[in-house]
C-alpha cells in the first residue's frame, strides 16, 4: 500500500499504481483540499486500477485527515466522559459515530478507515484520547458498538495496534519503543479488546504495533512470527488481513532498510505492507524487492467496501444528520 504526493495522480504515480505488487493506497491530509477534489482524485485512481483498496486514518479527534465538508468526529476517549460514565449510552453513541465516520468516507468511494483503535489508554505519548478508555472491558464494549456502526454503513473494521500500544510511552513514529512487561500483564490487560472482538469475529483486519515486547520476543510485533503467527493466527484464530504499520516509521528501523523491512514484515506474516511518505522507498521496493512466490494468507482486497450496504446507508439521511448532531454535541461538551 503506497501513498500519493498531492491532490492529483502524477504520471509517475499512475505507473506505480499499475504495478501488480501495489494493492492499495493510503490517503493523507496533503491529498485533500475539498470534497469535490477528493472524489475526483479517487475517480482517477479507480480508472487506473478499480480493484485497489483505498484507505485512510480517519479515527476522529486529532487523527482525522479530512475536515472541511466532513463531520468532526470526536476523539474516542471523549465519548464516555460526555456520557457521564454511562457505558450503555456511550456504546449507543459509539455505534452512531462509527456509522457517521464510515458513511462519509464511503460516500467518496473510500473503502476503509484504519479503525478502531483498540489500545487501552495508559502512558503512551501517541495514543491518549485515541483510545476509548483506560479500562479494557470498556474499550471492548465501545469498540464493538463502533464496529457495528461501521459495518452497517458497509465498511470493514481494522483494529490497531496489536497487541496494544497504550502501555508504551514512546511514539513509534519517531522512536524505537520497548515494552518490558510480563506476558500476563500484556495478555490480561492490553490484549483483552483484541481477544474479545476476534472471538466474536468482528475484526476484518489488524495492524500490529512497531513495539518490541522484550519479555516475549526480540522483534517488534509487526516483524514477529511469534505475535503474528503463533499468537494472532494460531491462538486467537484470526483469519483476517494483517496490515503492517508504516514501514517508514522510526519503530520499523529495527529491520534495516526498506528491503529488509519488507522482507521481515512479510516473512513474519503481514499480508499487506504500508510504505508512506517516502516515494523513493516505494520505488526501491517495486524495482528491487524479491516478492514472495507464495501469495499472502489473506487477500487484502476482500476488505473493499460492501457496495450493497453502502447504497443502503447513503439513503439514511435522517440517521446521518442525527449522528452529525451527536458528534458536535460530544465535541463541544469536551472542548
Amino acid at each position: 500500500m503506497m501513498d500519493l504526493a498531492g491532490h492529483s495522480v502524477s504520471e509517475e504515480e499512475a505507473s506505480l499504481l499499475s504495478h501488480p505488487q501495489v494493492g492499495g493506497i493510503i490517503l493523507f491530509t496533503r491529498n485533500f483540499s475539498n470534497k469535490t477534489q477528493l472524489i475526483d482524485l479517487i475517480k482517477s485512481v479507480r480508472q487506473i486500477r478499480p480493484e485497489l483498496l483505498i484507505a485512510v486514518d480517519h479515527e476522529g479527534g486529532r487523527v482525522q485527515r479530512f475536515r472541511e465538508g466532513f463531520s468532526l468526529i470526536p476523539a474516542m476517549g471523549d465519548i464516555l466522559p460526555a456520557a457521564a460514565g454511562d457505558i450503555t449510552l456511550a456504546q449507543s453513541w459509539s455505534k452512531e459515530l462509527g456509522f457517521l465516520m464510515a458513511v462519509e468516507l464511503l460516500a467518496c468511494d473510500i473503502d476503509l478507515s484504519f479503525a478502531p483503535v483498540l489500545d487501552v489508554n495508559g502512558i503512551s505519548d501517541v495514543i491518549g484520547k485515541r483510545s476509548f478508555s483506560a479500562e479494557p472491558s470498556q474499550v471492548s464494549a465501545m469498540a464493538e458498538s463502533f464496529i457495528e456502526g461501521m459495518n452497517e454503513a458497509g465498511m470493514a473494521a481494522v483494529g490497531k495496534h496489536f497487541p496494544g500500544h497504550g502501555s508504551v510511552k514512546a511514539d513509534t513514529h519517531v522512536a524505537m519503543a520497548e515494552d518490558n512487561r510480563s506476558q500476563a500483564q500484556i495478555f490480561e490487560h492490553d490484549m483483552v479488546p483484541f481477544k474479545q472482538l476476534m472471538g466474536k469475529k468482528l475484526l476484518n483486519g489488524v495492524m500490529p504495533a512497531h513495539v518490541v515486547y522484550s519479555q516475549l520476543d526480540p522483534n517488534p510485533a509487526g516483524f514477529s512470527s511469534f505475535w503474528l503467527q503463533k499468537v494472532l493466527r494460531q491462538e486467537l484464530e484470526f483469519d483476517g488481513v494483517i496490515f503492517s504499520d508504516d514501514l517508514g516509521m522510526k519503530g520499523a528501523s529495527f529491520a534495516g532498510d526498506y528491503l529488509g523491512r519488507a522482507k521481515a514484515a512479510l516473512t513474519a506474516g503481514c499480508d499487506m505492507i504500508l510504505v508512506c511518505n517516502d516515494p523513493e522507498g516505494v520505488n526501491t521496493l517495486l524495482a528491487n524487492f524479491e516478492w514472495p512466490q507464495t501469495p499472502p494468507s489473506v487477500n487484502a482486497t476482500k476488505l473493499k467496501a460492501n457496495k450493497e450496504q453502502v447504497m443502503s446507508a447513503l439513503g439514511c439521511e435522517e440517521r446521518w444528520q442525527k449522528a452529525q448532531q451527536l458528534a458536535n454535541q460530544i465535541t463541544h461538551s469536551q472542548a
